[in-house]
């Protein structure tokens, strides 16, 4: 059993260092926030290294990439998230486009996802 499991982590890192290789790194990217209490969503275009408040929190833009020749296609972005007034880091990690809830900010309130790179 943990034969089988190391065998399918090295696959998957073994992809992963494909995926990454055939990647391009986007300008920035289009996050999406909500409010789940109001219901209000708000857009953030954030340039890489640039951060914008949704709500009660900071988020900061790190990197966003993209498949290669695909700028429309499935984004990944190094987003870190952290309380406005308490400094209190909620999220730090790579967020996926395709799959909003494999990597999710864990918050009572807000939900954060990334929609697409910028070029």
């Amino acid at each position: 059993m943990i034969r089988a499991a190391a065998a399918c982590l090295l696959i998957a890192c073994a992809q992963g260092a494909v995926a990454q290789e055939d990647a391009a790194p986007g300008d920035g990217a289009v996050l999406r926030g909500l409010d789940k209490i109001t219901t209000e969503l708000r857009d953030l275009d954030l340039a890489n290294g640039e951060s914008g408040q949704i709500g009660a929190l900071t988020v900061e833009l790190i990197e966003c990439r993209y498949p290669e020749g695909n700028p429309a296609g499935d984004a990944y972005a190094h987003v870190i998230i952290r309380g406005t007034g308490s400094g209190k880091l909620w999220f730090d990690g790579w967020m996926l486009a395709s799959s909003p809830a494999l990597n999710a900010l864990e918050h009572p309130r807000y939900d954060v996802w990334v929609i697409r790179c910028t070029t």
